[in-house]
């Protein structure tokens, strides 16, 4: 029955080379990325000042721009939110002028440069400390996280499946980062929230793979490392799949309806749980039968008791 199960099962494991070597290259690009477009970070950690306007009818960006640049504003970011006639304009940090102050310049001179009539829908400012603080904090939140699944995965499982998860969502985290970067899509808090739920994600299903990993070494008895893995990625396959098909399908729920407030949110879920899934079937379980995981690692040490062969002899 063993046998026939090995032969049913799916050569994940013939497929790790290559994985691997795609993953790397995958990682090195969205480290390039990262150096040289960086991450177009958002108000939340640069500072600065964001105005919402709608216009009367659709608004000509380039107009916009220009009038901006006209009138003081030449590093004015200026994009649409949501529909034709929502326009969203960022500001960096000015000294000197307060919210209300510059929310009204900025009405005044598009009004004139643009002869429509508009409204203030909002205006928002960070200062440029509480973006370096958000910052700071948001890296030592990723950092901590992954410091304590390492923790938690060696002491619940085996310092090469700990190794192997912590891999994975390093690996997750970089993709969904240099995605960002290459698309200069906007970095703020939503996404920050968004990459941190994409690494328990991701731990889920590694951990429940490395369970199922650690159960088939202490039952099955023929089969080497790769083919046990095999078996038990295959068993988990269909629970995985269902998984990620219906997180996808909420996601993609939120991503085309769900407007521009969480645009970036949900893009970055949509990937991280594609990206996720590849990587708990491909990343951790290759990188902990890399280290050498064994049958012998994970069947645990029987202790003999005491006097224990004296009551086997003892009538």
């Amino acid at each position: 029955m063993q046998i026939l199960q090995l032969k049913e099962t799916v050569a994940f494991m013939s497929y790790r080379r290559g994985a691997l070597i795609f993953s790397v290259i995958l990682m090195l690009a969205s480290v390039f990325s990262l150096m040289t477009n960086k991450l177009n970070f958002g108000l939340d950690f640069t500072g600065g000042t964001l105005i919402e306007v709608g216009f009367e009818k659709a608004a000509d960006l380039n107009k916009i721009r220009a009038v901006m640049d006209s009138n003081g504003y030449p590093d004015a970011v200026v994009q649409l939110y949501g529909s034709s006639r929502d326009v969203v304009i960022r500001l960096a940090e000015r000294e000197g002028l307060n919210v209300e102050m510059l929310g009204n310049e900025v009405l005044s001179a598009l009004q004139a440069g643009t002869g429509q009539n508009m409204e203030m829908r909002r205006i928002e400012f960070v200062g440029g400390s509480v973006g370096d603080e958000l910052a700071e904090q948001g890296g030592l939140a990723m950092l901590t996280a992954l410091i304590c699944i390492l923790v938690y995965v060696a002491f619940r499982f085996e310092w090469r499946f700990a190794l192997g998860s912590v891999f994975a969502l390093f690996h997750d985290v970089l993709l969904t980062l240099g995605l960002f970067s290459a698309l200069k899509l906007e970095f703020d808090l939503t996404v920050l929230a968004a990459i941190l739920a994409v690494i328990g994600y991701s731990l889920n299903d590694t951990i429940v793979v490395s369970d199922r990993i650690r159960e088939n070494f202490r039952k099955l008895r023929e089969g080497g490392p790769a083919d046990i893995i095999n078996i038990s990625l295959t068993q988990t396959l269909s629970r995985t799949f269902i998984t990620s098909i219906t997180t996808l399908l909420v996601l993609a729920a939120l991503f085309f309806r769900g407007g521009e407030l969480i645009h970036g949110f949900a893009t970055a879920l949509l990937f991280g749980v594609f990206v996720g899934t590849y990587s708990s079937i491909y990343v951790a379980s290759s990188v902990a039968l890399a280290f050498g995981i064994s049958k012998e690692d994970l069947i645990p040490e029987v202790i003999d008791k005491e006097g224990a062969d004296q009551e086997e002899m003892t009538p």
